[in-house]
């Protein structure tokens, strides 16, 4: 539902996650506005999973459906029954979950019945099971009937767009530190005073080194992103303007060599 309601911005709605395969015609490519069978299928999987297995061990464990169903029992097959009728004889139905009630004291009635409707509540468990196994086996077989490519394609781009978002959190984490960081320190330098430190030449060019390198992986992190605006404006922008699926510009990003000369020109050594 994100990727089909989202702006289209530059980025076209993803069709191996939104839409079926796209058929071609004659030169012309048709788009068919269906939503796909592999991630409806792969939603209902993953959403049925958990409450089915609760389901499941609910029914085989048996007591739920004691408690729900002990007052659907007819009691005339069982022996042992108290001698109680009408609404006496519903209310000690009601109580037959109840272990420790002096009414089926020294009596089999309670447990008989008990285990009357858990076999039921078992039988019902085990044909679920039974027919989701079946329906699993069914869906093995038949799958290679279908496009595989598409179902490759389907799930590739499925998982792309749970990464991107992973990586997008993580990406917006860094850059929260770092404009948190950069403001609370712009908060207390008015606390700060001026200190001169007296060090030798070299120490001092390695201090400011390690000074400017850690200022400029902070400045990475923020990207030249620094106010509350322009902040805000990046993420509508990623929201209604993804950028396109072309990495071909990273690929092939040039780099920055720089060589070392002496006093008459004379390449030293290089590195990049």
């Amino acid at each position: 539902m994100e990727e089909w309601v989202r702006p289209l911005g530059k980025r076209t709605k993803n069709p191996a996650v939104v839409n079926t395969v796209c058929t071609r015609g004659t030169g012309l490519q048709k788009h068919f506005r269906y939503p796909s069978r592999f991630l409806l299928s792969s939603v209902l999987q993953r959403s049925l999973l958990a409450p089915m297995v609760w389901i499941l061990m609910t029914l085989l464990d048996g007591k739920c459906f004691i408690c729900a169903f002990s007052m659907n029992v007819d009691p005339k097959y069982f022996t042992g029954i108290p001698n109680s009728t009408g609404l006496e004889l519903i209310k000690i139905m009601a109580k037959v979950p109840c272990k420790e009630d002096v009414i089926f004291k020294n009596s089999s009635f309670r447990k008989a019945v008990s285990r009357y409707v858990r076999c039921y509540s078992q039988a019902i468990g085990w044909s679920i099971l039974l027919f989701f196994i079946f329906l699993g086996a069914v869906g093995r077989v038949l799958k290679p009937c279908f496009n595989h490519a598409t179902f490759l394609q389907t799930r590739y781009w499925s998982n792309y767009l749970d990464i991107e978002q992973k990586l997008f959190d993580e990406t917006c984490v860094l850059h929260a530190r770092d404009f948190a960081r950069k403001c609370v320190v712009q908060f207390f330098e008015s606390m700060r005073e001026d200190v001169t430190v007296r060090m030798p030449l070299s120490s001092a060019f390695r201090l400011s080194t390690i000074h400017n390198e850690y200022e400029e992986e902070e400045d990475e992190h923020l990207h030249g992103i620094t106010r509350h605006d322009q902040v805000d404006h990046l993420l509508q922008t990623w929201y209604e303007c993804k950028p396109e699926l072309d990495v071909t510009r990273m690929a092939y990003k040039p780099k920055v060599c720089i060589t070392w000369e002496d006093i008459n020109g004379k390449a030293l050594f290089s590195e990049v």
